[in-house]
């Protein structure tokens, strides 16, 4: 697939297009994930040998500069040069569209939501996603967004209403509202943008529902039907600020530590020999969509995150759900890239920098014995973009 050089793309694939209806996946192209057997436990592949941490924290780190620490807090000229970077940043999203972010050439799953939970879960498996828009083909209109939490919550489902598990293979992907009110879960606000508004808009969007991802929906002008022409992320739009913005991202040289970036307060945790559904448990108590691993010496290992949770179900397979975090991991893709970690005094340049050279999805905070300090989520970073320094804001409390 040829991407924009610009953005480089995400990976996605086709669905086959129903007359009258967005196209809708029922038949996708197989593409092979391996590790996502669900027979057994299996051996850890090369390259998920414990620890399995990329990217130290030193990896983050710009060169030796002149100014201190001490320097920096008291620098009048570099919160004039921080707030000249966030400017710059905020005009340039502003007149760019949501549809620049897109590359040139692109691909899309689009799920009708009447097709059963335990196919679409394959669907994803099968072309290496890990979410899809649906589609209520009975009224030709946009149904939300499937992702890593809709089974999530069908897993409580299971916990809650265990004599249900003869009944959760036919559930469909039309059920995912009734599963949430059987929960007690509230359910996500369905958000989308028009894919030709300014890229500031659907970014606002996603910071005041917590989105960590958002359709891109437009209308037929002679049917007046809604079409999905594709999904955008956090990560995607980032790393399309970090490639497009180099001359602003660089202004943003204040250290985390001194940005209060991330969470560093009752941190949920897990050991490799966690098992699956007790993290599982811990993100749904939280409210997070990932799980620091640690050691004994409180040292990072790896990271369990929401969409490790897929393959883990894979054919339905939820009583798998007792086996370890270390047996759940070693299921990973092998194109998987690792975690990555910083520093409390390595800056927002470095981390753009990072961001527009890898695929980071968020950054374990460490310290320089690898001991967990805090994690930073990409919503913590677009959230500091948007609204430093922006006193009047309804999404500042979200």
């Amino acid at each position: 697939m040829e991407d924009d050089a610009r953005t480089p793309a995400e990976r996605a694939h086709p669905g086959p297009a129903t007359e009258g209806s967005a196209p809708v996946a029922s038949s996708p192209t197989t593409t092979s994930v391996a590790g996502t057997n669900s027979s057994g436990p299996l051996p850890l592949r090369h390259g998920h040998e414990f620890p399995f941490v990329v990217a130290p924290s030193s990896y983050l780190r710009p060169k030796p500069i002149s100014r201190t620490m001490s320097d920096n807090r008291a620098s009048g000229p570099l919160d004039k040069e921080q707030m000249q970077g966030l400017r710059g940043v905020r005009e340039f999203l502003k007149v760019r569209t949501s549809y620049d972010v897109l590359p040139l050439s692109f691909r899309l799953v689009v799920l009708d939501n009447n097709l059963l939970i335990k196919k679409s879960l394959n669907i994803l498996i099968q072309n290496g996603i890990v979410s899809a828009p649906l589609w209520d083909s009975q009224n030709s209109a946009f149904a939300g967004l499937l992702t890593s939490t809709d089974f999530i919550n069908v897993i409580q489902y299971y916990c809650q209403f265990p004599d249900e598990i003869a009944h959760i293979d036919q559930f469909r992907l039309s059920s995912l509202r009734d599963i949430e009110r059987a929960i007690g879960v509230l359910p996500l606000e369905t958000v989308s943008v028009h894919p030709m508004r300014p890229l500031y808009e659907a970014c606002r969007r996603m910071l005041k529902t917590r989105a960590r991802r958002i359709p891109l929906v437009d209308r037929d002008d002679e049917t007046g039907r809604e079409m999905v022409v594709s999904v955008i992320t956090q990560y995607r739009i980032l790393k399309f600020i970090a490639v497009n913005n180099e001359q602003y991202t660089m202004l943003l040289k204040k250290p985390v530590r001194e940005l209060g970036l991330g969470t560093y307060k009752d941190l949920a945790t897990a050991t490799m020999g966690s098992s699956v559904l007790d993290v599982i448990h811990l993100m749904v108590k939280y409210n997070i969509s990932a799980v620091p691993i640690i050691d004994e010496n409180n040292k990072v290992l790896n990271l369990f995150e929401a969409v490790d949770v897929i393959p883990c179900i894979k054919g339905g397979a939820y009583d798998e759900l007792s086996a370890t975090v270390g047996e759940a991991l070693s299921r990973r893709a092998e194109e998987f890239g690792g975690i990555y970690t910083c520093n409390e005094d390595d800056r927002l340049d470095a981390i753009f920098d990072t961001i527009r050279k890898s695929r980071v999805h968020r950054l374990i905070v460490v310290d320089d014995d690898n001991r967990l300090k805090g994690i930073i989520s990409l919503s913590d970073i677009l959230k500091y973009v948007l609204l430093y320094g922006e006193e009047d804001d309804d999404i500042r409390g979200n």
